[in-house]
């Protein structure tokens, strides 16, 4: 996610390492090279203009800042600016109604269908809604076919109706099934086209004003660039939607949408997805995506994504079996399991402040622990609870039976032994201990 964006920057604002002072002659070689970042990211000219300005006036207005870097002076500029650039704060969701009703418009192929769903999943485990999925696609048979898979895959309801072919009636009766049955949210994915057309802003029109939703969401794929910056503008002004979606910000995208859409459409980004499942959702946050395009990292989402999949009855138990010396392969499968519902591994490698450079170029397995998986499950149950039973006879047959060398078998159980030592030696507070052992990993 915005790869190139964020090498073109950090070469431009290396630009003034080394110097003492701003001073206009390395501040213009600065921006000039910031806005031809932001432009090869398919940011507008206009906005990518006045962006550059802004800054440029606010670096040459604090050059009595003497205790800081130019450099470092700089990033914090850009990255003020790129946070005021996408919106600010953070906005959530409007669930005010009885049923709080929720209108998803976009392109086909803009992953309306998918996002619907993703947004039910997160209304339903992190706001405890009871949400109802509506099917007003009435063109294609497809959509309602998956919007019903979708519905399926996290636990909720969704109502249709094949025979129908009027979306406002639809809808209603949706609205109706959620009054009658008790879902306090109703979320209605619309027919997506695949450009703009009059008859397609007539129906999602006549949609909007029959119920009156308490939000409009527009859905856009990040992918398309500044295309998508125009659809939105062309959407909002029949709509006046509320929000903005960005799709598919896990894949190889240039920014520019996310940079811009909030100064031509006026209207926040609400949500971003960020990978195929249906836990791919975040709030969006402009100061921390700044954070992840400057190469800071996101050290906040990171802990919060952490936090979600913490079961304090679970690690209750693994505490008690590290205190015992029972912690086996189980447990420890148990704990890849919870990293990997945090989402996908490059995008969590990107939070840390610094790994994106780093693992620049770098091909991350979303399924990265997907060898380790397959060594702990060619052992026994025995094995897996009595890792210190393991000779080299055993070793052999795990490494056959998981299809590795035995060379990676030895890896992982010298890696989970160093692992065990050291939680227990954090758990019995033995921090001088734990350093000295950490200081000879890598020997």
């Amino acid at each position: 996610m915005f790869d190139n964006l964020s090498e073109k920057l950090d070469k431009a604002l290396h630009v003034l390492k080394g110097h003492g002072q701003i001073t206009e002659i390395n501040v213009a070689e600065t921006t000039k090279e910031v806005r031809r970042a932001l432009l090869d990211a398919d940011v507008n000219f206009k906005i990518a203009k006045e962006f550059t300005n802004r800054v440029k006036e606010k670096a040459l207005g604090q050059n009595v800042l003497s205790s800081l870097q130019p450099g470092q002076l700089m990033v914090k500029i850009v990255k003020d600016e790129l946070t005021a650039l996408m919106g600010g704060d953070s906005e959530g969701i409007n669930l005010s109604g009885n049923p709080s009703v929720i209108l998803m418009s976009g392109l086909q192929g803009s992953g309306k269908t998918t996002f619907s769903g993703k947004l039910a999943n997160f209304l339903k485990k992190k706001k405890s809604k009871n949400p109802l999925l509506v099917a007003c696609d009435v063109y294609r048979p497809a959509a309602i076919d998956q919007l019903h898979v979708v519905g399926e895959q996290i636990g909720v309801p969704v109502y249709s109706d094949r025979d129908n072919n009027d979306p406002v009636a639809i809808a209603k009766a949706g609205i109706a099934k959620a009054k009658a049955e008790g879902h306090n949210v109703v979320i209605i994915d619309t027919a997506g086209r695949l450009a703009v057309d009059e008859k397609m802003m007539n129906e999602i029109s006549d949609i909007h004003k029959a119920i009156n939703p308490q939000e409009t969401l527009f859905v856009v794929d990040s992918m398309t660039g500044q295309d998508a910056v125009n659809t939105a503008k062309a959407f909002n002004d029949v709509l006046n939607f509320d929000g903005v979606i960005l799709t598919k910000l896990d894949g190889d995208t240039r920014g520019g949408a996310a940079i811009s859409i909030k100064s031509v459409v006026n209207k926040p980004i609400k949500f971003i997805g960020t990978g195929e499942k249906m836990e791919a959702i975040d709030i969006f946050y402009p100061s921390r995506m700044a954070d992840r395009i400057l190469g800071m990292g996101d050290v906040v989402s990171l802990v919060e994504r952490a936090q979600e999949q913490f079961d304090e009855e679970e690690a209750r138990k693994i505490q008690k079996k590290i205190a015992k010396n029972k912690f086996g392969f189980d447990d420890f499968l148990g704990q890849i399991q919870q990293i990997k519902k945090m989402g996908n591994m490059k995008d969590l490698m990107g939070m840390i402040p610094g790994a994106g450079k780093a693992l620049k170029g770098l091909d991350i397995d979303d399924d990265a622990f997907k060898h380790i998986e397959a060594i702990i499950y060619s052992m026994t149950p025995d094995e897996r609870s009595n890792p210190s039973k393991l000779d080299a006879s055993r070793k052999r047959r795990i490494a056959k039976g998981s299809g590795r060398e035995v060379q990676e078998v030895n890896q992982l159980l010298k890696q989970f032994d160093q692992m065990s030592k050291m939680m227990k030696m954090m758990q019995g507070g033995g921090g001088k201990k734990m350093m000295q052992m950490m200081s000879g990993l890598g020997r």
